[in-house]
């Protein structure tokens, strides 16, 4: 007798959680793709930038990395402003104001410091490259756990993975577009208008952000109540199914406050295995220009290394869409997420076995990127299942700010073992790929971090 009934009302959750992603997915990936392209491009600036402002790789994987230091410091309370004053303003501000600072990176080699630079025992040059990229990091903290903040007021958990992953692909769709537009950009626009190519890119690839920031200040809603493109029977449902799915995280020990958030140590656990994976992706996401130039590419061929680029990120995109999808079918998250760990694990002893080979290289570099994707696209699954309301704001905002402490330690890592070693990258692929290790094995023993799934 229910089972029309049911029938009905599993057409009606369908159609309305497809209508909510059909209406939020497209827009955040736009963002989020101009988000990392203006985080990463500094990959491919090197190619250029190095050269002309006599950067050591040790001056550029510390620069490269401050990024994430300045990210650190204003994570957490750029997440608790974002659920007082609502996602629509503070992502708005996130994004005009991380846009206008990338752009300012074309101003590098013009800021005069004085005796500051000195005191800091580094050129003019190389203190605004600092300064500018902590800069960044401070503007753009908040944004990607904001955003995942605001995906658990539209989904429940048991739909969540699979959106954050397709949300997610838009670290690897920035890379493939990025990669040939940045190369292009630099080989082609080099000298125009008494502009250097590394200019013009960070020109550019800053004003999208400005443009699209403003544009979530017009579109975007706080909110299932304040979305004038679902009915209220729409905006009810959600909301009940919210609360429905925060309730049921009381089997995990659900915490709401801030304290509860610090409290728990598994947040704290997580934190470490996040940690891993970011070491692992921005160590090979900013370096990947460089290994690639390294395989016999001509150093002025720059968008051959952006075309050879889409190779791991094209296939990375859609590995890690499935990766989630089958987490999502399975209702299993721990060994995906670990598991997708290991197999970038494979990839960093790859790329340490087989020096410059090109083809064995891209597999490896293919292995890295798809496993590290496939294990971000997952791992938000675990502390969302147990925390909630401030808890959660908070809770997501720290494992994300510690965890992205790795962006600082994988690319700076890189260029120091590089610099000591006249250039060689095969230790830092050895140490990149234990560090991997422990968080698979710290993901695997930590209890209680997914709900049982009834059969």
């Amino acid at each position: 007798m229910n089972h029309p009934n049911s029938t009905v009302d599993a057409e009606f959750e369908k159609a309305t959680f497809d209508k909510v992603a059909s209406h939020l997915i497209p827009f955040l990936f736009v963002c989020y793709i101009v988000a990392f392209l203006d985080r990463v491009n500094v990959g491919f600036a090197k190619l250029q930038m190095a050269a002309d402002l006599h950067f050591s790789d040790a001056i550029y994987g510390f620069g490269a990395g401050i990024f994430f230091i300045g990210y650190f410091i204003f994570e957490v309370p750029s997440n608790i402003i974002l659920e007082r004053v609502g996602a629509r303003l503070w992502i708005a501000r996130i994004m005009i104001t991380w846009g206008i600072i990338s752009s300012a990176f074309m101003f590098t080699d013009d800021i005069v410091w004085g005796p500051l630079s000195a005191m800091f025992n580094c050129t003019d040059a190389e203190l605004t490259f600092y300064v500018l990229r902590f800069l960044l990091g401070a503007c753009e903290a908040g944004f990607f756990p904001g955003i995942i903040l605001y995906l658990t007021y539209w989904f429940p958990g048991s739909r969540r993975t699979k959106v954050i992953a397709l949300f997610m692909t838009a670290i690897a769709i920035s890379n493939v577009i990025g990669a040939p537009v940045s190369g292009a950009i630099m080989q082609y626009m080099q000298g125009m208008g008494g502009l250097r190519g590394w200019e013009w890119l960070f020109l550019l690839e800053g004003m999208p952000s400005v443009v699209v920031g403003a544009l979530v200040f017009v579109f975007l809603p706080n909110g299932p109540k304040s979305a004038t493109w679902l009915n209220e029977k729409e905006q009810n449902f959600i909301v009940q199914q919210v609360s429905l799915d925060d309730a049921a995280k009381t089997q995990l020990g659900k915490g709401h406050s801030l304290m509860d958030a610090f409290s728990d140590f598994r947040v704290w656990a997580l934190a470490l295995v996040y940690f891993s994976g970011v070491v692992c992706l921005y160590a090979i996401n900013f370096w990947m220009p460089t290994i690639i130039q390294e395989l016999g590419i001509d150093k002025k061929d720059i968008f051959k290394v952006g075309l050879l680029s889409m190779i791991p990120w094209g296939i990375a995109a859609a590995f890690m869409v499935v990766w989630g999808s089958h987490s999502d079918r399975t209702g299993e998250r721990r060994w995906h997420v670990a598991g997708a760990l290991l197999i970038g694990m494979s990839g960093l002893v790859g790329l340490a076995l087989v020096g410059h080979a090109a083809i064995p290289s891209l597999i490896a570099l293919t292995l890295v990127a798809s496993g590290i994707l496939a294990f971000v696209a997952t791992f938000w699954s675990l502390p969302t299942a147990f925390l909630s309301g401030t808890a959660a704001a908070a809770g997501i905002a720290f494992v994300n700010s510690v965890g992205n402490l790795g962006g600082h330690f994988g690319p700076d890592l890189i260029g120091r073992i590089r610099t000591l070693s006249g250039g060689s990258s095969e230790a830092a692929f050895w140490a990149l790929a234990a560090i991997a290790v422990v968080g698979a094995v710290i993901t695997l023993v930590l209890p209680n971090t997914q709900l049982k799934v009834k059969t």
